[in-house]
């Protein structure tokens, strides 16, 4: 029998909206305030979602629990497949000495870790961003930048906040090919209207980074360096998106900004070195490998192997995310398994559809199409390069999910309890709240996009779970389409920084267990900082001139 979802079950809809709030609450609280272990927290949260979606909104027992499970199968492939082989790379580099090679390499390129920040954790990650998404970026930055010294909160959350700007085009494009695929946008034009958005924040991130790191004098005394790099990015992601397409916007983006950066770090170096490698503030975070030490150079072939493993990381990265060969590695294996109980059992009624339409649950096993075994067979090869037996490369891989076993489980709580919120209907009642603001959409609108992606982990599954709904609302104001389908994919890339798998990446990359509350603590204004600035940025798209030249219609 077909349960459709209610969005105000109680007949009070600011009651309802806040018992829908509950699960993300208790779950957000128990890990910023409790200091509760981020698998605990998640599991404190996923029972109050099951409680409130069959006591309260009505949801049979067994949907929901079917749900919880769909949602923890996905959280293994694909995120937590990526999570335990970058890991497993990271720790094939460090265990042979390789690592610290490749962190004198960058810190012969600049020894400010300032400028470090810059080239890796921004534009380097904005590269891996593009390529594949999905945790990655974060995941290889944040290691990287605790192997340079970095503080485990320094590295985690910078990583964080870094990657921001370059999520709506992650994937090769994949958040916004999904919103005009799933919700009938022209592709174009939604993704030129991300592109007219973005660009401004792709120059502000790398200055709110070096703020966030430094402090404002320590950024201003670099100024030019970080302009280059935030320019460098911004116009071929304004180029790319307006004139290509958004498959190549981050890639292309990534590559001219490590390139310009490099190049002006030849002609232009800052007159003060930035050695800390401590947050400015609040950090106490357990730093045993950032005492100062000397540069030590190595011999150019000596760097290149060391450069190796990660070059190979880049390439398999790139492959695997072209769309033919994950078609073609999707037809050699990748069954499917509907959820018995759950597929197409379930149904989103109006205003959220102009029609009840009956909601899908199909696990695909995509494992050969997987960025996850990309990054496997990465590492082998780098493995092999680095001349380990097949005998230790099984035993370290081993010896690596023993090492993040807590962040797997983690991960899979988390992405059942975003999954039960959809299929129950309750984050389409949060959403709902955002929708009924009137005038104030725009702002509004742009924060249901940032609610998305903090309660699914995605920009893409913010796309699919709002979109609908931001395209309805702006018809019915008498706005662009284009511009609230481009604000909820805009304001929810600030929302990736406080996601809850985002932050147990950034933890287990940096060795940083159990400290998730603190990174979540450390992140959050700057989260809700830089959404309301792409929130206050679309109004003015929305109603005031000449802002209003830059929408597409």
């Amino acid at each position: 029998m077909v349960w459709q979802q209610i969005y105000n079950p109680v007949g009070n809809m600011v009651l309802s909206t806040l018992l829908a709030a509950l699960p993300v609450v208790v779950m957000l609280v128990g890990l910023g305030f409790l200091h509760l272990k981020a698998h605990i927290a998640a599991g404190a949260g996923l029972v109050c979602a099951l409680l409130i979606a069959i006591l309260v909104y009505g949801m049979p027992a067994d949907m929901a629990g079917r749900a919880a499970v769909y949602g923890g199968l996905t959280g293994l492939l694909p995120i937590g497949w990526i999570v335990l082989n970058i890991i497993f790379l990271h720790q094939l580099t460090e265990q042979n000495g390789s690592f610290k090679i490749l962190q004198d390499s960058i810190a012969g390129i600049t020894e400010d870790r300032r400028i470090q920040l810059l080239l890796i954790a921004f534009a380097f990650g904005a590269f891996f961003e593009g390529a594949a998404g999905f945790g990655t970026p974060v995941a290889v930055t944040a290691a990287i930048l605790i192997g340079l010294g970095f503080s485990p909160l320094a590295a985690s959350g910078l990583s964080l906040i870094a990657n921001t700007a370059p999520v709506a085009f992650g994937a090769l494009g994949t958040p916004v090919i999904t919103l005009a695929k799933v919700h009938g946008y022209d592709l174009m034009e939604v993704t030129a209207m991300v592109g007219r958005q973005l660009p401004f924040f792709s120059v502000l991130v790398p200055f709110w980074l070096i703020w966030a790191f430094a402090g404002r004098k320590a950024m201003v005394e670099i100024w030019p360096a970080i302009l280059v790099t935030g320019l460098s990015f911004a116009i071929p992601q304004y180029l790319v998106s307006n004139f290509i397409g958004p498959e190549l916007v981050d890639i292309i983006a990534a590559i001219v900004s490590m390139a310009c950066l490099i190049g002006f770090l030849r002609v232009w170096q800052p007159k003060n070195i930035w050695r800390s490698t401590s947050l400015k503030s609040r950090d106490t975070s357990e730093d045993t490998t950032a005492k100062p030490r000397a540069v030590v150079a190595h011999a150019r072939a000596d760097v290149i192997r060391a450069w190796t493993p990660w070059a190979i990381l880049t390439v398999f990265v790139f492959i695997w995310g072209l769309p033919p060969v994950k078609a073609a590695l999707n037809g050699l294996f990748a069954p499917s398994f509907p959820m018995t109980g759950l597929h197409n059992m379930i149904e989103k009624v109006p205003p959220v559809v102009p029609q009840p339409t009956k909601e899908g649950a199909v696990y695909v096993l995509n494992l050969l199409s997987a960025t996850g075994t990309g990054i496997l067979l990465s590492a082998i090869v780098g493995g092999l390069v680095m001349k380990y037996s097949p005998l230790g490369l099984i035993k370290q891989f081993f010896k690596t999910i023993w090492l993040v076993r807590f962040s797997l489980l983690t991960i899979v709580l988390m992405l059942a309890l975003g999954t039960l919120t959809r299929y129950s209907g309750t984050d389409t009642t949060l959403g709902l709240a955002f929708a009924n603001t009137g005038v104030f959409y725009p702002f509004f609108g742009t924060m249901m996009g940032w609610l998305g992606v903090a309660l699914t982990g995605s920009d893409t599954a913010s796309n699919v779970l709002f979109g609908g709904m931001q395209k309805v609302a702006a018809e019915q104001l008498g706005l662009s389409p284009n511009l609230m389908g481009a604000a909820n994919s805009s304001g929810g890339v600030m929302g990736k920084m406080i996601d809850a798998q985002s932050i147990v990446v950034a933890s287990t990359a940096t060795r940083w267990f159990n400290h998730e509350g603190d990174i979540l603590r450390y992140v959050f204004f700057h989260s809700v900082a830089l959404a309301t600035l792409v929130g206050i940025f679309v109004t003015l798209q929305a109603y005031v001139y000449p802002f209003t030249l830059m929408v597409v219609k």
